[in-house]
């Protein structure tokens, strides 16, 4: 988050002491700029790689950062992240040039290994994911927030810029997903390898809209992150759930522009960093602030190069896919930064080198070859591309140089392969990494695959052989046991459900199981219609509900079966409804209720069918089929 001690900024007057520092800290910066003060003939790389924690029997999330970090208290690389089953590693900063990439794998394989020794014991391990297949919409509950003050101030302040009631994710793909949580700690469902490049102030402007102008290609052939809660939505999900789950914008009848906190930009870079500093401070005041007695200024007269900290607490709170950062070199001298946000983290260490490889070498062989490429392509295109590579990731198609209709895959292969590897040449990247990396790229442009259409394909595969819960979590085992070999995501085999061997649902939620597509009557339908229903979908339970989603009752097949062989005169079947015959007030349970506990409940009572309801609103359904499947799949592991 940048700065680790911040304060809330419901202090009126220390909301003025912060935002002068941030005034100051610009002027400092435009000083710094125009006197170039910055570094000068060196470029560096560095990243971050964001990770899950997850249970190594269930493959769920496990709230164990805090344990993990008491213990590798002497690593200062490994540091917290906004839930409690996430962690982030800041990897060393290394000279852009000869081995730098190789020595940046093998630094994150040393620090995996270490997390993953500390896991171990406690019965849990770490995965590579954009967003974790089997995450849950309770793991991300405030009682998973990171128990640091910052993280508190920095969720508070977000809600309390809410304008609507909750917290909306709106997402179209193979399957829809409309839901509300309570907290933008729904966040927490993405990490990511952000990759920083260091860049010389005069080349800062073209460079960070070169960066732009690929941020869509880049992000298509390394989508990695397709599903949220067993829906199938977009291929690099985390773009829109990131910017969705801290939006505090609602509707209006009005047509006034509001900007997302998290967003692609406005438009090109025209002339300095100053520009995009300026635009974020202009459109989002502060979420949080420090108490900072530095004066950037007086430091810049005493000879002194300033930390820019108000500077840089504002800037950790608005989410720019491609970030500005300033920092100071070992060598005290201050420097400019583009960060990547838009890698996902995984599928493999080798895949996000990889996708790095491409990045660093595109936009440093870009610039060589077109130094500014709005002479070459509108904004408004690479913004609809970056979208775009958002949604279809691997499969999309893009609007390039002179209008020029491209698919992703043939763009990687004739146009950015070749300028990434004129690229990394020039920064003297070794040849044999180069090959690799690029190689990887290559091989995945070829073969139509990245981790988005493998996970596709993969859970479309084993949902219709088993259910969703394990679908998710023998996708997910096999995503894992491909990853601890560091094998490419090209490479990967589909999985099969036999490649989870320890499967047991009986401590399960209900939410795991139950069916959320189903249909319901109301209360004054005639009950011919329910029967009907019933009939031409082959179901024996139907909900009953009011015109608010409230559970009213349940009509079972059994009981039309009866009232339909009591009926007289056909006249008297025009005035039945359903609720003359439903069972009001039926037997239901909440989403978190057990599936053992259902299967007891539903012996005990003998009944068929248990409605899911919470908040007095019917969500889902579980009936004896389910648990009939349920038990199949364990009888056939059995076997």
């Amino acid at each position: 988050m940048g700065e680790q001690k911040v304060v809330s900024i419901s202090d009126q007057l220390l909301r003025r002491h912060f935002t002068r520092r941030l005034l100051t800290d610009l002027q400092a910066l435009d000083y710094l700029l125009e006197h170039e003060a910055f570094e000068q003939g060196v470029t560096r790389i560095g990243a971050e790689q964001e990770l899950f924690l997850i249970d190594a029997r269930t493959l769920k999330p496990v709230p164990l950062a805090m344990e993990i970090l008491q213990q590798l208290a002497d690593n200062p690389a490994i540091v917290t992240e906004l839930a409690r089953f996430n962690l982030e590693i800041n990897l060393q900063p290394r000279v852009f040039e000869q081995r730098c990439l190789r020595d940046m794998e093998q630094e994150i394989e040393t620090q995996l290994q270490a997390i993953r020794e500390a896991l171990s014991p406690l019965g849990a391990t770490l995965i590579l994911t954009g967003i974790l297949p089997t995450i849950r919409k309770h793991d991300l509950e405030l009682h998973n927030l990171t128990p640091l003050e910052r993280y508190r101030l920095l969720i508070d302040a977000i809600h309390a810029e809410l304008t609507g009631q909750a917290f909306e994710l709106r997402l179209h793909g193979i399957d829809e997903l409309l839901v509300k949580h309570d907290s933008p700690l729904l966040e927490a469902c993405n990490t990511s390898f952000q990759v920083h490049l260091q860049v010389a102030p005069r080349d800062f402007a073209p460079m960070y809209n070169i960066a732009q102008a690929l941020s869509g290609p880049v992000l298509a052939i390394a989508a990695n992150s397709p599903i949220v809660f067993g829906r199938r939505l977009w291929h690099e999900t985390r773009i829109a759930l990131f910017q969705q789950s801290v939006d505090v914008r609602t509707t209006h009848a009005h047509l006034r522009e509001r900007s997302p906190r998290v967003s692609f930009g406005a438009g090109w870079l025209e002339h300095s960093i100053l520009e995009i500093y300026r635009e974020d401070i202009a459109r989002f005041r502060p979420l949080i602030c420090a108490d900072i007695a530095e004066d950037a200024l007086q430091e810049i007269g005493a000879g002194r190069i300033p930390g820019l900290k108000a500077l840089r607490v504002h800037n950790s709170t608005v989410y720019r896919w491609n970030r500005p950062c300033y920092g100071i070199s070992p060598n005290g001298a201050p420097h400019l930064r583009i960060e990547n946000r838009v890698l996902p983290a995984g599928p493999s260490v080798p895949d996000q080198m990889a996708n790095a490889a491409l990045w660093l070498g595109a936009v440093t062989g870009f610039y060589e070859a077109y130094p500014d490429v709005r002479q070459k392509m509108s904004w408004e295109d690479v913004r609809d591309n970056f979208e775009k590579a958002a949604r279809f990731g691997i499969d999309t198609k893009f609007t390039w140089f002179n209008d020029q209709k491209i698919s992703a895959c043939d763009l990687i292969l004739h146009e950015l392969l070749p300028l990434a590897r004129a690229g990394l040449q020039k920064q003297s990247v070794d040849a044999g990494d180069m090959d690799t990396y690029l190689g990887i790229i290559e091989e995945r442009a070829r073969h139509h695959r990245n981790g988005a259409r493998w996970q596709l394909r993969a859970y479309t595969k084993l949902k219709k052989e088993s259910n969703a819960d394990e679908a998710l979590r023998v996708m997910t085992a096999s995503m894992l046991q491909n990853q601890i070999q560091g094998k490419p995501v090209h490479t990967w085999d589909m999985p099969e459900l036999t490649d989870l061997d320890n499967y047991q649902p009986a401590g399960l939620r209900v939410e795991a199981f139950m069916q959320t597509d189903f249909l319901t009557v109301q209360q004054d339908d005639l009950i011919e219609l329910a029967a009907q229903l019933m009939d031409w979908k082959r179901i024996r339970y139907l909900p009953v509900e009011d015109a608010k989603g409230h559970l009213c009752g349940l009509v079972t097949s059994r009981l039309a079966l009866r009232h339909f062989m009591k009926l007289g005169a056909p006249d008297e079947r025009e005035m039945t409804t359903v609720q003359d015959i439903m069972i009001a007030d039926p037997i239901s349970i909440l989403p978190q209720t057990t599936i053992l506990e259902a299967m007891r409940l539903m012996q005990e009572k003998q009944i068929g069918c248990l409605p899911v309801v919470e908040n007095d609103e019917l969500i889902g359904m579980i009936t004896e089929v389910d648990f009939l499947q349920i038990t199949a799949r364990l009888m056939e592991r059995l076997g």
